[in-house]
């Protein structure tokens, strides 16, 4: 039988043609609808070049399987959660590599209600049977239309803030020529009309497959500063970049500092507790103290879930949250299906930057002071637990509280640890932080980065 590399830890995403092309594409609708028992399904795609092409194949593989299928055209993946939700359909694909590389293509799937599957159970079923491809066609093909969902989804997403709360702002957007861009418009055009006083700065608007900027990845350093001096160019009060598939965005202050993701948890955190108190959130475990002090300190409940949107949205449902937050710059919402937007947190920042009164910088600065973090560092190393094992036994000693909930964490009580391996790639992903001793991140990240560079 052959195997499927395209399949990772719960989404798919493979190089073109050898892990991922047309016959597969149309193996895994097959797969899908043959596993789920679909009766119906939503698809739509990113701006890639062959985004379209996989999107056919895929929609024949449930056709032929009796599905009637619904194509809401080129999207980004937040919308197809909504679709799933809001036209009661029985599951719900995005063909989307988002930040991966020119030459790779991805799915990302989700059941009724925009629920992921479990990886272990039901997406590693329809692993199997889109490998073995023996499927038993129904005698009746399914039904294909095409709707166009934009104006309900934006609606959707505005009903997070209230347009009479803006105030005068400059905001600056990078779509990074994914397909950002036309969304985008939309909510703008729609917050404008309602009277928000807010001028809109745009870069990189149009969707373009040739990405002739670059991979929209906002999370690499190198990509940064393309936003930066743009926001200090148009002395925007912020700038905002989304990654291919817009369900991340990413934060400049008005000098053009990059804001990192773990302090943009924080505040969400903060502002949804200031109008649920005592509810739950929930945070990924990278990066935790500071997260915890802010819902602490508010009356809420901080609950650690392991890093990976499934295992948030399952630790959101089981809780009830309100939020969940990826210092990844995920991010989740109950009344979003549980599920993560690119959209809706720069809303919310807008509307907290015009209430508070203070600046982006502002507001994360004494969180920055408070709990400094090193960011996330990547390390090529071809036998990733050895060097995660070396790395505990150099500095396993009395009074250090070790984790394995995901990846290896150790807390030595003024700094702590996490560091995991890639699921799909040869990559050690480290991240430290301290208690208000920026000089402590930076001399144990010399540390342990000689330690995990001697494996590379």
């Amino acid at each position: 039988m052959r195997v499927l590399s395209c399949f990772k830890a719960y989404d798919i995403r493979g190089q073109l043609g050898p892990e991922l092309n047309t016959d597969i594409a149309y193996d895994i609708g097959a797969a899908f609808a043959t596993f789920a028992k679909l009766k119906t399904a939503v698809i739509g795609a990113d701006c890639r070049a062959t985004s379209d092409e996989l999107k056919a194949a895929l929609i024949n593989g449930m056709l032929d399987m009796g599905v009637d299928v619904t194509d809401i055209g080129q999207c980004g993946t937040e919308e197809i959660y909504h679709a799933v939700d809001f036209l009661k359909m029985d599951c719900g694909v995005e063909i989307t590599a988002s930040h991966n590389p020119i030459n790779y293509n991805g799915m990302k799937l989700v059941g009724k209600g925009a629920r992921p599957l479990d990886p272990d159970t039901e997406f590693a079923r329809i692993r199997k049977l889109a490998e073995a491809a023996d499927f038993d066609f129904p005698a009746e093909k399914g039904t294909l239309v095409r709707r166009d969902l934009r104006a309900d989804y934006v609606k959707k997403v505005l009903s997070f803030i209230t347009p009479a709360k803006m105030a005068p702002l400059k905001i600056l957007v990078n779509a990074g020529n994914g397909t950002a861009g036309p969304a985008f418009d939309k909510i703008a055009q729609q917050l404008l009309a309602a009277g928000a006083p807010i001028e809109f700065i745009r870069m990189d608007h149009s969707p373009d497959a040739s990405f002739p900027n670059g991979i929209p990845n906002p999370l690499l350093i190198k990509n940064q500063p393309r936003t930066a001096n743009a926001v200090r160019q148009h002395s925007a009060d912020f700038g905002v970049a989304w990654d291919g598939d817009f369900d991340r965005c990413f934060f400049f202050d008005h000098s053009g500092g990059f804001i990192d993701g773990y302090y943009i948890v924080g505040l969400l955190a903060q502002q949804a507790l200031a109008s649920n108190p005592g509810a739950a959130i929930i945070h990924d475990p990278r990066m935790i103290w500071n997260t915890k002090d802010i819902v602490e300190t508010l009356g809420g409940t901080a609950i650690q879930a392991k890093t990976g949107h499934a295992f948030l949205k399952a630790a959101m449902r089981e809780n009830n949250a309100i939020y969940g937050g990826e210092m990844s710059a995920h991010h989740y919402f109950k009344d979003f299906m549980y599920c993560d937007s690119g959209m809706i947190p720069w809303l919310l920042i807008a509307e907290l930057v015009s209430t508070s009164g203070q600046s982006l910088a502002d507001l994360v600065k004494d969180r920055v002071e408070k709990f400094p973090s090193s960011g996330e560092f990547n390390f090529t190393i071809q036998d990733p637990k050895s060097a995660i094992q070396v790395v505990e036994n150099t500095l396993q000693s009395k009074g250090v509280t070790i984790s394995y909930a995901d990846g290896l964490s150790m807390d030595f009580g003024i700094w702590r640890l996490n560091l995991r391996s890639s699921s799909t790639e040869p990559l050690v992903r480290l991240n430290i932080e301290s208690r208000g001793d920026k000089a402590l991140v930076l001399e144990k990240l010399a540390l342990v980065r000689g330690m995990l560079e001697s494996h590379s």
